[in-house]
């Protein structure tokens, strides 16, 4: 079934938390695995301003319905970064722009040289770019579900839990329209099967990777997912029915590099 990006974009809101009771942390706190898990997860959000300017350099911005679904997913990320940090604040934990800020400058050159990378590689690889773009997106976004789902489950809050819902039942969404435009672009163009099935084999990494510290990116990864392989299978079995990419493990592959017990 086609993405109707036309309703997508008419249906966007913000996700909405006033109606949940902030203040019943100071009764059920989070504790400090978890929220150092909700940190890396609101920076994450809030970088998606970085990665859409990397790929507004690239040729998916010629592309009118990528274009338009970047610039609706770019702020339904920014609220979700958003309301994660209402939580992190009630924690005495806070989260603003001039912090962000001091991180991307601690990148240096490889956050200058995010577009640089992205311009030379969309035009290397030409218009198959795209389905490199798009299948890129559907694995990050299947694995954000996985992630807000799974601290949901981890943790029962009365809420916390219906607040990563609501975020998870956006990204699935992110989800739909990466897909249907991956398929799309891996079923036009055997080459593009080849480029895609090599890069996400070789290159691609878990959300946060090259924004976030290593030791940041295992905490995380551990506190979902250690010993829940099958999860990360569901996700793997996800890609495979992708057109070119039958068999490959992605998500096991990556996790298992890093260290964690799956």
């Amino acid at each position: 079934m086609a993405f109707d990006l036309e309703k997508y974009a008419e249906t966007s809101d913000r996700v909405r938390w006033e109606d949940l009771d902030l203040d019943i942390f100071d009764e059920q706190p989070l504790d400090a695995e978890t929220l150092r898990s909700l940190r890396y997860m609101c920076d994450v959000e809030y970088h998606t301003s970085c990665y859409l300017r990397d790929l507004l350099v690239t040729r998916s911005h010629r592309e009118d319905e990528a274009r338009g679904f970047m610039t609706t997913w770019n702020r339904e990320e920014f609220w979700h970064g958003e309301a994660l940090s209402a939580v992190l604040k009630k924690h005495g934990i806070h989260v603003d722009y001039d912090e962000l800020k001091a991180k991307r400058i601690k990148l240096g050159w490889q956050l200058a040289m995010g577009p640089v990378k992205q311009a030379t590689g969309s035009n290397l690889v030409g218009d198959d770019f795209i389905a490199v773009h798009m299948t890129w997106g559907a694995a990050n976004e299947l694995s954000a579900v996985a992630a807000y789902r799974r601290m949901a489950d981890m943790q029962h809050h009365p809420v916390l839990s219906p607040l990563l819902e609501r975020i998870a039942k956006q990204e699935t969404r992110h989800v739909a329209f990466y897909t249907t435009q991956a398929r799309a672009k891996l079923e036009e163009s055997t080459r593009a099967q080849k480029i895609v099935r090599f890069v996400m084999t070789k290159v691609w990494n878990p959300v946060g990777s090259g924004i976030m510290d290593d030791g940041e990116i295992k905490h995380v990864m551990r506190h979902l997912f250690e010993d829940h392989g099958e999860e990360l299978d569901k996700l793997d079995q996800r890609v495979q029915k992708f057109p070119g990419l039958e068999g490959i493990t992605i998500f096991r592959t990556a996790f298992e590099k890093i260290g964690v017990r799956l």
